[in-house]
């Protein structure tokens, strides 16, 4: 097993002072600028208003912190940056002109096609005319059931240009959880596909499609995107027609306010109906901006591809990359079809600068020996970004030996909440296996005991993830939480405070476990909500898996606690390599490789296989769903899992 905190890259000297970050300010090391963004949040986020280039009427305030003796949450849920700023998003994104590259979309199939500066920018203005002609005003909500493809961002980017709200699903939801999501916003538009591809078969969502229009009264407009061209029914118009029908309308973006909504991102609805969260224009943006540019050295001329549906938030934050007048590169389907090797091969053709993935893909193409440092011409590439669950140090060790020895690998952990990062890379230090390297800028991220006393010299302690100030992408708050149904951040609804507030008033309690390192860095252990507590002691899922996945034939596990004698008991479910079979011995060899690695608490009480692991829609593994049906509690919403008849096999076998 690889050494956590094991260096395996430090930028060259000359390589650290051309990055982005250097450029940004006066100080050579990381902590400095940190210590300045958070100790003086009013010039450092004046200072990335002015570096990034935003497009827009700053005004002169810069933060308007709000005064509520004896109230420190609403304090912080209801300060505001550039309260007297207008901007448009559109204008930030399309600030490029001429003909190069604004999008590429690739599909599975190998289907590509690109939208340069200037089609991008007209074919935007269109739509929003068009939108605009059907009666779509600020604040209405325009959606979209569609893969990752250019249509997406043309109607998020249409949207934004009139100030309609943005919300996006992926194709493969099932009705239920796309009605889950938009029932709850009430839309206006609809844009939909009529199929997808994925693992090389073809879904067709028609079917579909018709209850979930039934199920959005809501709706004045259905738009369809299909390759035929061919309209279903009368109240549903292709997409292209529309477009089309609509340059006579065309509308140049139109500024807002800086907290004027901007998207709805939802929960991953595996413990309820998903909440609805509304981001705010402003604060997503300059956190988009300054990770991509200052923790990822995006630059103009990049071209960035991030492994994403419309139904993740790392879609949003891909497409933000134009801001910075990078290409985004979109990709539709299966990252690992026809073969593993598939995204390294768009990396060489279509020569990418940044490539974001999950590390559940990292340690999926570990395991599967490709080698495309062998196989493939990965110049261009300067960065690789991994989220949605942490990355093991065998996966940071893999990249460098396998992928390329000169590349920063940012591991980068945030979330849904907040549209952006509170722990991010570096290019101008060491990567340390196994760590996140840094706090992001401007976050005043801490790990926190269960009092609240922060842990950031109790190394490798591990313990919430916090955040001690305000920053820019805090949500306005969830749909139909406020008095009036809409989120006012004067007047925050019960649970939003309750979801981040209520342990820790006046702080950001995100929900994370985690710990300091001795580098600076953060090592995120897993969820808290699913926190082990053997015996009560609190121990983190990512140990055990990091252990188990590195036996040669594990595919992937589950670690969950199950109520039991008075106490709660580890089960580790695994999804054996093809031949496989869950032997005594093998079960005696999982156990002793747990108890050496980490403790004899961290040992499962019960070891089981399974033909499948059940897991969310953007392939995230479900360990809530299945800690409430091995508790004999109800799933409370099946709609979200992609696979819920691998909750009722775990169930069954426990029996």
């Amino acid at each position: 097993m690889t050494q956590r905190g094991k260096i395996v890259w430090r930028p060259s000297v000359e390589k650290a002072k051309v990055t982005r970050i250097r450029d940004f300010s006066k100080f050579e090391e990381f902590s400095d600028v940190h210590q300045w963004s958070v100790d003086k949040p009013d010039e450092f986020w004046v200072r990335i208003w002015e570096f990034c280039g935003v497009v827009g009427e700053r005004g002169e305030r810069i933060i308007d912190r709000f005064n509520s003796p004896g109230d420190p949450s609403l304090e912080f849920i209801a300060t505001r940056f550039f309260p007297d700023a207008q901007l448009s998003v559109v204008e930030n994104f399309l600030r490029r002109t001429g003909d190069g590259d604004a999008i590429v979309a690739i599909d599975e199939t190998g289907n590509r096609s690109t939208r340069s500066w200037d089609e991008l920018r007209h074919r935007v203005a269109s739509l929003a005319g068009g939108l605009e002609n059907l009666g779509v005003v600020a604040g209405d909500r325009v959606v979209a059931w569609l893969p990752n493809g250019i249509e997406a961002i043309e109607t998020m980017l249409a949207a934004a240009s009139i100030g309609a709200v943005f919300s996006s699903c992926s194709p493969d939801f099932g009705t239920q959880g796309v009605l889950d999501r938009f029932s709850q916003i009430s839309p206006k538009v609809l844009v939909a596909t009529d199929s997808y591809i994925y693992g090389g078969k073809k879904f067709d969502c028609l079917e579909r499609l018709s209850v979930i229009r039934t199920g959005l009264p809501s709706l004045v407009k259905t738009l369809l995107v299909s390759p035929s061209a061919i309209t279903h029914g009368s109240d549903i118009t292709s997409y292209e027609v529309f477009l089309a029908s609509s340059v006579v309308h065309s509308v140049q973006p139109k500024r807002f306010k800086f907290d004027h909504p901007w998207y709805v991102l939802y929960s991953s609805g595996t413990t309820g109906v998903p909440k609805c969260i509304v981001h705010r224009t402003g604060g997503v943006l300059l956190q988009h901006l300054k990770e991509h540019q200052l923790h990822c050295d995006v630059r103009q001329g990049d071209r960035v591809m991030y492994f994403t549906t419309t139904g993740w938030m790392m879609w949003n934050w891909l497409v933000s990359v134009l801001a910075s007048g990078a290409t985004a590169v979109l990709y539709d389907g299966s990252p690992s079809y026809p073969t593993m090797n598939h995204l390294f091969d768009i990396c060489e053709t279509e020569k990418i600068s940044l490539l974001g993935t999950s590390a559940k893909f990292i340690d999926s193409a570990r395991k599967s020996e490709i080698s495309p440092i062998d196989s493939h011409n990965l110049q261009s590439l300067r960065t690789i970004c991994s989220t949605g669950s942490p990355l093991a140090p065998e996966g940071f060790e893999w990249i460098y030996d396998k992928v390329a020895k000169d590349i920063h690998l940012a591991s980068i952990s945030g979330g849904t909440d907040i549209c952006a990062c509170f722990v991010g890379g570096d290019p101008t230090s060491a990567v340390f296996a196994g760590e996140i390297q840094r706090p992001c800028l401007g976050m005043a991220s801490d790990v926190v005991d269960e009092n609240g006393k922060s842990l950031i010299s109790d190394f490798n302690i591990a313990g919430e993830l916090v955040c001690r100030e305000p920053f820019p992408s805090v949500p306005l708050g969830f749909w139909g939480d406020g008095a009036l149904g809409l989120p006012d951040p004067k007047f925050p609804g019960p649970r939003f405070r309750s979801a981040y507030f209520e342990r820790f008033p006046g702080t950001w309690n995100h929900g994370d476990f985690a710990s300091w390192t001795s580098h600076g860095g953060m090592v995120i252990h897993g969820r808290s909500d699913t926190t082990l507590n053997p015996g009560g002691v609190r121990i983190g899922t990512a140990e055990i898996y990091r252990v188990v996945e590195q036996h040669s034939e594990v595919l992937e596990s589950l670690v969950f606690g199950q109520d039991f004698e008075n106490d709660v008991r580890i089960i580790l479910a695994v999804r054996l390599v093809a031949g496989a079979t869950m032997t005594e011995q093998l079960v005696v060899d999982l156990k002793s490789r747990i108890r050496i690695a980490c403790t004899p608490r961290h040992v499962p009480a019960v070891v089981i296989a399974v033909a499948d692991l059940p897991r969310t829609r953007s392939n995230k593994l479900v360990e809530l769903a299945v800690i409430d049906a091995v508790n004999g509690r109800p799933v409370r919403n099946i709609e979200a899992i992609a696979n819920p008849e691998a909750i009722t096999a775990i169930v069954d076998a426990l029996k």
